[in-house]
């Protein structure tokens, strides 16, 4: 049996594993060693517990439960709340301005926490039934909190590019660094896209009216300004420590998750609940994503010994004939069409270990590709039909809000995720200018 049947019939077997609802972590582990046993016998066994060594020896995964740690705590402690109104009061006067200002908030959220979920389960219960109430296009503003809940997987501390960087043996901190500046520029476009919107029907976004914005005094809000410091000088103290060098990325993620403590405990909110909350929903969320590591690790080992690379490095660039950048826009098509279907851990472990070493042959960064991958991520976040912020939004949304609303919602900023992902391709700069800039590349 050849190397390449080997292969295909691994692929076969994890997708029909998948079929059956089963964990992503446990098909891909069981796929992994089961071919190990078959191809190597009683020493394939040491694949999978090499693979948990050297995810137990990866310093940098410290900074996963801290960081995670560092967001639950902000959301479960109200201070993500007090964000929300302090947006609502300085945006509202705006024609869709409270969309706008939704985004603004989701930047901020993602940067203090590196989930979409934190993002989402705000946006839903918060800003959702605020943004209905106040007439808003029910449509329109599903869809920005959907596009701008995706951003905690682009915007540092990004727990998607930690994984990427696991598996593609690549820095964090570059990775989190290079995707600022495509995080901020899609966030802009989802910014303009709404303002444009409403400038052109302001019946879908309209603004407070005079009785309402005369309702709250200007010391008022002077004071709503002041719920926006406490989140974003821990953001700047966690960064900044980081990028003058004086802390490394763990210690930097430490001081991240102690401020937040301490910010918590300070507006008198770290009650026995919230701290049980935080740290079981922390102890859930980096169980799954180490778990998560561990088999994709044992998987990409696999391959590795199959030589599987090789393989496909041939057929693409050998018999196929096609050009490194014309290899990369079929690998940027494959994640697009598997995104409609599996979320963005399950397509980093199925394709990573073919992807990645086929994209340092072809000698483009690895680091500007993690960029690439992530923003394929957020669409896959938010396409149907197994889009996985779609299902948390019919969860949280009231019932005037269906389904086909939900999906309709979607189709613009899609739309402008894929312009960013086009520009972030056309011009790598706008990914590794941060990080060469930082670290002096």
């Amino acid at each position: 049996m050849s190397y390449e049947f080997i292969a295909l019939m691994m692929f076969a077997s994890m997708m029909m594993l998948l079929m059956t609802g089963q964990r992503v972590f446990a098909v891909i582990g069981f796929v992994a060693v089961a071919a190990s046993l078959l191809l190597w016998g009683d020493g394939g066994a040491e694949m999978g517990f090499s693979a948990a060594m050297k995810l137990m020896k990866w310093y940098p995964l410290l900074t996963l439960p801290l960081f995670v740690y560092m967001g639950y705590m902000l959301s479960e402690s109200g201070i993500a709340e007090d964000l929300y109104r302090m947006v609502h009061v300085w945006m509202g006067p705006l024609s869709g301005g409270l969309a706008i200002g939704t985004i603004l908030l989701m930047v901020v959220i993602s940067a203090i926490n590196g989930l979409s979920v934190a993002g989402m389960a705000i946006g839903a219960t918060i800003a959702l039934p605020e943004l209905l109430r106040r007439g808003y296009d029910k449509i329109m503003i599903t869809g920005v909190i959907q596009a701008g809940s995706s951003l905690g997987i682009l915007v540092p501390p990004s727990v998607v590019l930690v994984l990427y960087g696991m598996i593609a043996r690549q820095p964090v901190g570059e990775l989190w660094l290079a995707g600022v500046m495509p995080g901020l520029l899609m966030a802009a476009l989802f910014i303009l896209y709404v303002v444009v919107r409403c400038r052109l029907q302001p019946h879908l976004g309209p603004a407070l009216s005079a009785a309402e914005r005369a309702a709250v005094p200007l010391g008022e809000k002077l004071r709503l300004l002041q719920a926006g410091i406490l989140p974003l000088a821990i953001f700047f103290l966690m960064t900044g420590l980081f990028v003058m060098g004086i802390t490394s990325l763990v210690e930097s993620s430490a001081v991240g998750a102690l401020a937040a403590t301490a910010a918590a405990l300070v507006k008198g909110r770290l009650t026995r609940t919230v701290l049980h909350d935080t740290v079981r929903k922390t102890l859930t969320i980096t169980c799954m994503f180490m778990w998560i590591i561990l088999a994709a690790l044992c998987f990409g080992a696999v391959f590795d010994g199959l030589g599987a690379v090789k393989a496909i490095e041939g057929f693409f660039l050998g018999e196929l004939g096609l050009g490194p950048w014309e290899v990369l826009i079929l690998m940027q098509i494959t994640y697009l069409i598997m995104g409609t279907f599996l979320d963005d851990t399950a397509m980093l472990v199925i394709v990573a270990p073919l992807f990645v070493p086929l994209v340092g042959a072809l000698g483009f960064d690895l680091v500007w590709y993690g960029v690439l991958y992530t923003i394929t991520c957020q669409v896959a976040y938010i396409t149907p039909p197994f889009g996985y912020n779609l299902f948390l939004m019919r969860a949280m949304a009231p019932p005037e809000i269906t389904l086909i609303d939900i999906y309709k919602s979607i189709v613009p900023f899609v739309g402008v995720m894929i312009l960013t992902l086009g520009l972030v391709t056309a011009f790598p700069e706008l990914a590794l200018w941060l990080p060469g800039l930082v670290y002096g590349k």
